[in-house]
């Protein structure tokens, strides 16, 4: 589809009232804050998928003692000086 071509979809008066809302607080077109709208979920997605893939990996040790392998040589390759950064609360349960 180009970008002049328009796709005409059924969406609830509920979601068409917070559409307009949000396009009005930010000063977009609807079709950007549903375009928007779109990525912000694809991305979601995307790193739900991420982690339940990491997730899986760190089931199976030896695939997950590869991962820390490789994960401290890339240390090793940034040593730029700078002190390290606490990144634990991030790590998977």
């Amino acid at each position: 589809m180009t970008t002049s071509e328009r796709l005409t979809i059924q969406v609830s008066p509920q979601a068409q009232s917070m559409i307009h809302e949000l396009s009005i607080k930010t000063a977009l077109p609807t079709g950007e804050v549903v375009a928007r709208a779109l990525d912000e979920l694809r991305r979601r997605l995307l790193f739900e998928e991420a982690n339940a893939a990491l997730v899986t990996l760190q089931l199976q040790p030896e695939g997950w003692q590869k991962i820390k392998l490789e994960d401290a040589a890339w240390d090793v390759a940034l040593a730029d000086g700078l002190e390290p950064e606490d990144w634990s609360e991030y790590e998977l349960k």
